[in-house]
């Protein structure tokens, strides 16, 4: 108790010592006070703005917090074996594995709808029947057909028989005419979109040179044709579209590669009328005033029809080149495709699964950069890589134009329906379509592929993988060497039997 009080009192004669000490500094020097007032003015300041700091410092800690929480989220999303540490942790390798692996075959599962959705078994019959009725179609009274035809007035009578009366069949088999009128049916089941049209190129009289041992005796030399150097020049009646050349971009037309050459995309065109007596007139006339000549390098048969019953359109290019030797050489393309792709329900659960692939597409665009970015260009030196971004860029241009071909098919269907007496070109369509086709089989090909790279942390998989890498170099040696003894041996056949033998007439045709 005592000690207490010693101390208090202790306290009281120190700090009676600091005010002594306080008064006689202001007294020495004033200016002293007004600093101790202005300290203690701004010292309550400080203690507001250290509070103010303190509250931003928690607010950026929270938004911060969020964006770690977000950014976690989006890895979590996109997390693969690339983008997360696996090499010291076989359990998160084997996890992220599996998780990659249900992801794609969701993908696949995906992938294989959007592919055979639209694709119809029947397709190769529908082709065949219209290959049967155009091509092996005979003359009345006769055994000539279009496959066999070999000269320009066979072709004529094939063209004006068989071919005119396929395309303008409007009665039964017992005479009994259809329901609808102006309804061009083919085989009872297919209408004709449109009208035909029929278009040749040709070479002018003096397109190759003559020897002068026979300057005297012969005026005229038509070479073989050349886009470039192709007859551009009125002919005949020179007037109208048959008889006058029409630019590739006015048709909207494009070039076609023939077994005798390739060729362009204008041309002389008559479009025929959907009146049969009006076509026949119309090819009557052609036929009277020699459309057809010595200048004539190839004639182009245009046509589409649609299937109501399995919703196909085929649309049918027949060619028949005549080359400088005189004879003739036939060439078509019957492309079946399904140009109308959402009717049924079924059409409309793949237009769903094809709005799941383009979201699949953004998911795998994002995991590829996030994992390009982790990786850097390490990343492009696995082959695995490679193959995804393959995929990736394969399936953006079919995703492209499967938007594209609804957009045209629409629009191209009311011209037509406004306009039922024009040529519908759906030739840029069916090309589109069937490379489309062509590229979405390259799609799941790969895809399939790919699926070894998720399963590779199998032991089986693992031995045959390292199997085929320690052999790669020796199989590369092997092909080096086979395809120098192939392409050797397709030579000499070229060179010994390309006169003489079909198979052997080019060197395409030979390999």
């Amino acid at each position: 108790m005592a000690s207490n009080k010693s101390e208090k009192q202790f306290m009281l004669s120190e700090n009676e010592f600091n005010q002594m000490a306080y008064d006689n500094t202001a007294l020495m020097n004033p200016q002293y006070i007004d600093d101790i007032d202005y300290k203690s003015e701004i010292q309550p300041m400080n203690s507001q703005q250290t509070k103010s700091n303190q509250f931003m410092k928690n607010a950026d800690s929270d938004r911060y917090s969020c964006w770690s929480r977000f950014t976690h989220c989006i890895r979590s999303a996109w997390a693969t074996r690339l983008t997360e540490d696996t090499m010291d942790n076989r359990e998160l390798y084997i996890h992220t594995t599996l998780r990659e692996l249900v992801i794609y075959i969701f993908f696949l599962i995906t992938l294989m709808i959007v592919a055979y959705g639209p694709f119809n078994s029947n397709t190769y019959l529908l082709t065949s029947s219209m290959n049967t009725m155009f091509l092996q179609a005979q003359v009345t009274n006769g055994t000539d057909s279009l496959s066999t035809a070999s000269s320009l007035d066979v072709l004529w009578s094939v063209i004006q028989g068989p071919i005119m009366n396929n395309w303008y069949s409007n009665t039964w088999y017992n005479t009994q005419p259809f329901a609808t009128a102006n309804n061009l049916t083919l085989l009872y089941q297919n209408r004709l979109i449109g009208v035909p049209r029929l278009r040749q190129l040709r070479m002018s009289s003096n397109s190759c040179m003559i020897p002068v041992y026979f300057a005297d005796d012969i005026k005229e030399c038509y070479g073989q044709y050349q886009e470039a150097n192709e007859d551009k020049k009125p002919f005949g009646l020179k007037n109208g579209t048959a008889w006058t050349y029409t630019s590739s971009d006015q048709l909207g037309m494009y070039s076609y590669w023939g077994l005798v050459s390739s060729y362009g995309g204008g041309g002389y065109y008559e479009d025929l009328s959907r009146d049969q007596t009006e076509a026949a007139s119309q090819l009557d006339r052609l036929f009277q005033n020699l459309w057809l000549d010595r200048g004539t390098r190839v004639l182009f048969i245009h046509f589409t029809t649609y299937n109501p019953n399995m919703n196909l359109f085929s649309v049918v290019e027949i060619v028949v080149e005549v080359p400088a030797s005189g004879s003739l050489v036939l060439n078509s393309d019957f492309r079946s495709v399904k140009l109308l792709r959402y009717v049924t329900p079924f059409d409309y659960f793949v237009l769903a699964c094809e709005c799941a692939f383009l979201l699949f597409i953004a998911y795998y665009i994002v995991e590829e950069i996030m994992e390009i970015k982790k990786q850097g260009w390490i990343y492009f030196v696995s082959v695995w890589n490679s193959l995804d971004i393959i995929i990736i860029l394969i399936s953006i241009v079919c995703a492209a134009f499967n938007i594209y071909r609804t957009i045209i098919v629409i629009n191209l269907l009311e011209s037509i329906l406004h306009n039922p007496n024009e040529f519908a070109n759906f030739q840029m369509l069916s090309i589109w379509q069937v490379n489309f086709n062509f590229a979405i089989s390259i799609t799941v090909f790969l895809a399939w592929v790919k699926l070894f790279k998720y399963i590779s942390f199998n032991k089986t998989m693992t031995q045959l993988s390292s199997t085929l890498g320690s052999c790669a170099k020796d199989l590369a040696g092997f092909a080096i060497m086979f395809f120098i003894v192939f392409f050797s041996f397709a030579q000499l056949g070229y060179l010994a039997f390309g006169t003489q033998a079909k198979d052997f007439s080019s060197f395409i045709t030979v390999v």
